[in-house]
């Protein structure tokens, strides 16, 4: 009866380890991110760079270890602000599962073993995602309480993932790598923006400034309807041949277009609207977009 209580035991606390690290490494996150960096690895593949399983598992690895990192070090740095907001009091810091001392030990490791593996597969790899960690957490985090230009501050290391996949294939950071850049800056102000509207009374609990006015406002629906504009023009840039071994096809294009109608419909829906719901409908249509474009760009690779 006690070896079947002590098994007991062990499996719920290595499962309580598992949902924790799961928590303050945010998994969901850190998981559609690595995505991103394989499909900007598999845009990069040619007859020059050859597809590498190597890399391809070495970039999900450390590409996760390094967005891991940058969430763990986010949560040491926010965790009395988090323990203030419903969305985030139940993390493994705020909640006490997790001490600073042993995140910060497992954040340190990541960053460690993260920027070992990008390095094994070039030194530029490592170096952009050293830079992604040091923006997110030494600039943006601290910036979440003083201004609403931390969103655009954290667009750029948000934005260094979809590239950085294309320059672990090329081992250059070209025209083709800044294009996939732009388009996951541009992308996370709508996306971003529409956070902050449905979770703004959450956010105000922290004295976190995530919409560009401060407000929920027309002032900042209108501004999210521009960026989401400018996010359309970007995404198609490819189809107009300047950038480089980076193209899209015609056919391509215009699914590409109508994923951007898809997504304007609903930021033109909130500057309608002005509520809760409508942000929320924009954020969860946003997820989709990103995803739904890059998965266009894949297949009208390998088809063309």
């Amino acid at each position: 009866m006690k070896t079947a209580l002590n098994a007991s035991e062990k499996t719920i606390s290595l499962t309580s380890l598992f949902a924790d690290f799961k928590g303050i490494t945010k998994a969901g996150l850190a998981i559609s991110v690595v995505f991103s960096s394989i499909v900007g690895y598999l845009l990069g593949v040619s007859d020059e760079t050859p597809f590498s399983w190597v890399t391809f598992i070495l970039l999900g690895i450390g590409g996760y270890c390094m967005v891991g990192a940058s969430n763990v070090f986010n949560q040491i740095i926010e965790k009395d602000l988090d323990a203030l907001m419903d969305r985030t009091k139940n993390r493994p810091l705020p909640s006490g599962r997790i001490s600073k001392q042993t995140a910060f030990i497992l954040g340190a490791i990541l960053t460690v073993v993260g920027i070992a593996i990008l390095y094994s597969i070039n030194p530029k790899t490592a170096m952009f995602g050293a830079i992604s960690i040091f923006l997110y957490t030494s600039v943006y985090t601290p910036l979440k309480t003083m201004t609403p230009l931390s969103v655009f501050v954290g667009a750029f290391p948000g934005a260094i993932p979809f590239m950085l996949g294309w320059v672990a294939a090329t081992n250059e950071f070209g025209i083709e790598a800044g294009t996939l850049f732009l388009i996951q800056f541009f992308w996370q102000f709508p996306h971003f923006w529409a956070i902050g509207w449905f979770l703004y009374k959450d956010y105000e609990k922290a004295g976190f400034f995530m919409l560009p006015t401060g407000k929920q406002d027309k002032k900042t629906a209108l501004q999210t309807i521009l960026y989401t504009v400018w996010l359309i023009i970007a995404s198609l840039i490819p189809v107009v041949g300047f950038t480089g071994d980076l193209k899209l096809s015609y056919v391509a294009a215009a699914f590409v277009l109508l994923l951007g109608l898809w997504m304007l419909y609903f930021a033109v829906k909130l500057y309608r609207e002005m509520d809760e719901k409508a942000a929320r409908k924009l954020m969860l249509v946003s997820v989709s977009y990103i995803s739904l474009l890059q998965l266009v760009y894949v297949i009208d690779k390998f088809l063309r």
